[in-house]
């Protein structure tokens, strides 16, 4: 078949290096000059920096990946073990650094919750049972039609813990306010709240600390780098620079598309890496889809968005690890800014990706590559970015040199800001948000767009915005459920 696919995010990537290797001919159209999406990097004044995700979780989705695309995660990717994990940093001065693994922690538990270190334990073995009942039930499973639903047992469907929020379940297993901050910030890998999202969620530990997080030697992008060289090689035709402006319908069948200087491709099949939300209401015209359909396409609500500060700067800090993050002192006030205000936290939680500290290539000799995230809202009327952009960024220096990092606006070389309003000019992801679609309601998880059009004939989705849901592993599983279906739909 013939197989056009906006976006060569890592889903569009993903996928296209699955299809060719089934012998389909594929072309992709990227907006951009470059692959990888939200997974990018940025090289400037001898500083190398990841702009999009800095962990790998879950390497067997990509060792299966890679397999079925006739190589393998060794032969592509070098993984590096992180330790520790990541060094937390609390308001009153408290330093807990994890690691992965239930044992390695003990030592550091005992020093700071004494009074949780078996409640540590069970909590991990709770994280543990909800990832064996979601697995293979929701995450693995295409859920597009009844023949994935009968896979799916009732029994394991009541125990994934949905009925109350990640905060209040934490809440009633801890009593240490160091544990329960820590194990709530897990909830943010995937754009939602602690606050508001489903204890489902509490499933997040156990992925980076039972399973273990790795760091990709020479930086996260050599994945989409890797991802794209096994594409060509493949006979994958990529066009960049390319921006599809419609995707051609006919009697309710995907025939190609349409780009924005005009020319047509027509196609057996469309597979959209670009946000599902995007592409409903964009991509498709009014005349072939409702607007009833794209109002409810509007109304999906998208996970938070971030505000990114990178730094070059010419000196190290000692108590800063690969991962770091310096928590707020008022977690519930900052989320409820980020999602019910929708504005800038005043006392944000501030994550740092440092990983000159494990790749000294990234920096100049003596000097360091500090990535800064803060969560932010998605894109809307509360908060003016043109206004606000340097300041918050003056905002967060300030705040990291009173919680150590000593002078650090006086050694700065190199500065690079990031907004929401970034993330959609250059993604065009639903209202700059950077995780897809929000997992604040008890089953918004499972809800998310299928990756195959209930619409359209010979339309596909993949993605962070599409199910699974966000993040590396996820998005490559989305790629997988895509091919399914289409082999399922289409041969």
């Amino acid at each position: 078949m013939k197989i056009s696919i906006i976006g060569a995010g890592i889903g569009g990537l993903a996928s296209a290096c699955l299809l060719a290797a089934k012998g389909h001919q594929v072309k992709v159209f990227e907006k951009n000059e470059n692959a990888g999406g939200k997974m990018n990097q940025v090289v400037a004044e001898g500083f190398r920096f990841d702009t999009g995700p800095s962990l790998l979780t879950m390497p067997f989705v990509l060792d299966r990946f890679y397999k079925a695309c006739g190589s393998s995660l060794e032969n592509e990717l070098e993984l590096k073990p992180l330790e520790p994990l990541c060094t937390y940093f609390y308001k009153d001065g408290t330093v807990f650094r994890n690691f992965d693994g239930k044992k390695k922690n003990v030592e550091e538990i005992k020093r700071i919750a004494p009074e949780d270190l078996k409640t540590f334990e069970q909590f991990l073995n709770y994280a543990e049972s909800l990832y064996r009942k979601t697995s293979d039930a929701f995450i693995f499973n295409p859920l597009y039609d009844f023949s994935d639903l009968k896979q799916l047992d009732l029994l394991s469907f009541f125990g994934i813990d949905a009925f109350t929020t990640v905060s209040k379940r934490i809440d009633s297993m801890f009593s240490s306010s160091y544990l329960r901050q820590f194990f709530k910030r897990f909830t943010t890998y995937n754009g939602s709240s602690p606050f508001q999202a489903p204890a489902t969620l509490n499933v997040i530990p156990h992925v980076e600390i039972n399973l273990g997080g790795y760091y990709v030697q020479g930086g996260l992008y050599k994945l989409a780098e890797s991802m794209l060289k096994l594409a060509m090689s493949a006979g994958v035709e990529f066009h960049f620079g390319a921006e599809v402006d419609l995707i051609l319908t006919e009697q309710k069948k995907a025939t190609g598309l349409q780009l924005k200087d005009g020319k047509v491709v027509k196609s057996d099949l469309v597979l959209s890496n670009s946000d599902a939300t995007e592409t409903k209401v964009h991509l498709l015209s009014d005349q072939a889809i409702s607007q009833k359909a794209k109002e409810k396409a509007r109304n999906i609500e998208p996970s938070c968005s971030g505000y990114v500060l990178l730094l070059g700067i010419d000196r190290s800090y000692e108590q800063l690890s690969h991962h770091n993050i310096f928590f707020t002192g008022d977690y519930e006030t900052e989320f409820r800014q980020i999602f019910k205000e929708k504005v800038m936290p005043e006392d944000p939680t501030i994550y740092i990706a440092n990983t000159s500290y494990s790749d000294p290539s990234h920096a100049p000799k003596g000097a360091s590559n500090l990535f800064i995230l803060v969560n932010a809202p998605y894109l809307s009327k509360h908060y003016d970015w043109e206004l606000n952009e340097e300041k918050y960024g003056d905002k967060i220096i300030t705040e990291l040199e009173k919680r150590g990092l000593d002078e650090l606006s006086d050694h700065i070389q190199f500065r690079k800001s990031i907004t929401p309003v970034d993330f959609y000019e250059k993604y065009y992801s639903n209202k700059g948000s950077i995780y897809g679609t929000s997992s604040n309601s008890k089953f918004s998880a499972f809800v998310r767009p299928r990756n195959k059009s209930k619409e359209f004939e010979h339309l596909y989705f993949t993605g962070g915005s599409t199910h699974p849901g966000g993040g590396i592993p996820l998005v490559v599983q989305s790629a997988f459920n895509a091919v399914e279906l289409i082999e399922r739909y289409e041969d």
